[in-house]
């Protein structure tokens, strides 16, 4: 080996470091926390930084009903909600996405599976805590989630 060629490979291991840090960190890559819902499975699958770590029934939009597709932020959250909207049903763990549309539990829990809702995406209580705990500890700002047909 040269004289200096231990340092040189220190370098471009240190430059190689840090250029796969940016790419694996960017927004672009993968968020932290990702929430894909597929309306036609009635599912909901959970990415930690790409890697599926859960998957969830979920129930979307009945008839007459839709539940919005694209890609969304977590706008605002609350533990316990009630829709003011709907005789006040109950809405724990509410993670709103757009507008009036909120991924929460619900005590419909036979119906996970197939539509059933409003327009919200529905889980079982256990579910809806622990993806509300999980925006909370990585921040909205670092979670997708991306609905699709």
């Amino acid at each position: 080996m040269f004289k200096g060629g231990r340092e040189l490979q220190m370098k471009l291991l240190l430059s190689t470091l840090i250029l796969l840090t940016g790419l694996f960190s960017s927004p672009a890559f993968s968020a932290a926390l990702e929430a894909r819902i597929d309306i036609s499975e009635q599912k909901m699958r959970i990415y930690r930084h790409g890697i599926l770590t859960d998957s969830w029934d979920v129930s979307t939009g009945r008839s007459g009903y839709r539940t919005p597709t694209g890609t969304y932020r977590p706008q605002r959250m609350y533990k316990e909600y009630y829709s003011r909207k709907y005789d006040n049903a109950p809405m724990p763990y509410a993670i709103f996405f757009r507008g009036g549309y909120a991924v929460h539990g619900t005590g419909s829990i036979r119906a996970l599976g197939r539509p059933a809702s409003h327009g919200c995406i529905r889980l079982h209580p256990n579910n809806a805590a622990a993806l509300y705990g999980m925006v909370q500890r990585v921040g909205k700002k670092n979670v997708k989630i991306s609905i699709r047909n």
